[in-house]
């Protein structure tokens, strides 16, 4: 196939363009680099099948020739991102959703939506199935993420009922690996890098509330079986096995050798108590489950923050 990854240069659209590639698909990867990185991409540069083209889906997005698939994964997704850069996640949402949605009708594309965990709020219902409408403050401080996301899967499943786009909605839970920005604020990353610092990691509230973690290998193998299922989703995909914070922070301390202990901080506003995917669909539908343990996970991911905090230096 012949695919278009927006936001192909970030964290988690890096990995799926190296996972298109890898089984012989072409990838027109789009990116303006907003939050985004010249550098997860680099290795694919003169590659036979891959394409850069440098563009802000909000002012436009064409892409010359055929093209059998539309990626939505452009988007800050990191708190710290989303804060800084409040209006431009709102249009991503929008407008940029909207004009990939457009190049996928166009060019009688499947139109793939990355959406998130975050559309189900602080959920009452535990864990979380498709069906769970969520609980979600629309003008709380992370408003701009979760109502982005919400809206998206609205005009997503807008133009599959109205114009017959064959669509595709994924709900992504935390997901974590190698290439997440060292400074990006999300808590796996927090805690490694204050870990391989000789710093105390920042444990907000109690650290009792929980999160469900998934390897990126695991999430982009999610991604590409729903790519090519006849499912329209939203489905979950993310590891249900479930952690609080401080047991995160005990594994993490384990595997760098930390030694500088914790130290406690005020629980930031409308953060989550509980976070867990129900994944029956994507067992039953896309015969998918993760593979890669929590621990497993956070071996493979610690050295690339070292190096990236050794080049730093």
């Amino acid at each position: 196939m012949r695919v278009v990854v927006a936001g192909g240069a970030g964290f988690l659209g890096s990995h799926l363009c190296d996972a298109l590639i890898d089984r012989g698909d072409e990838v027109v990867c789009v990116d303006n680099y907003i939050t985004g990185r010249a550098a997860n991409v680099a290795h694919l540069i003169g590659h036979d099948s891959f394409t850069l083209i440098e563009q802000d889906i909000v002012v436009a997005c064409d892409v010359d020739g055929d093209v059998d698939a539309v990626m939505n994964l452009a988007s800050p997704a990191s708190p710290k991102d989303y804060y800084a850069f409040p209006i431009e996640t709102l249009d991503v949402g929008s407008i940029g959703t909207r004009n990939l949605l457009e190049l996928a009708d166009r060019k009688s594309a499947t139109f793939f939506m990355a959406s998130t965990s975050e559309v189900y709020g602080d959920p009452l219902v535990h864990p979380q199935p498709e069906t769970y409408w969520g609980h979600v403050n629309s003008i709380g401080h992370r408003s701009m993420y979760d109502e982005a996301k919400r809206f998206s899967e609205a005009l997503t499943m807008a133009y599959h009922r109205s114009k017959g786009v064959d669509v595709k909605i994924v709900r992504i839970f935390n997901t974590y690996g190698p290439r997440m920005q060292p400074d990006d604020g999300r808590v796996v990353s927090n805690f490694i890098v204050q870990a391989l610092r000789g710093e105390a990691l920042t444990i907000y509230g109690d650290g009792q509330q929980t999160r469900s973690f998934c390897y990126v290998a695991d999430e982009v193998r999610g991604f590409v079986a729903l790519l090519d299922s006849d499912q329209t989703g939203p489905i979950n995909i993310g590891n249900p096995v479930e952690f609080t914070m401080l047991e995160l922070a005990e594994i993490v301390v384990e595997l760098t050798g930390s030694t500088a202990g914790l130290v406690h901080e005020p629980l930031p506003s409308d953060d989550p108590k509980q976070r867990q995917p129900d994944i029956t669909l994507a067992t039953r539908h896309l015969d998918w489950a993760p593979t890669i343990a929590l621990r497993a996970g956070l071996a493979k991911t610690i050295p690339y923050f070292a190096d990236e905090l050794a080049r730093q230096s």
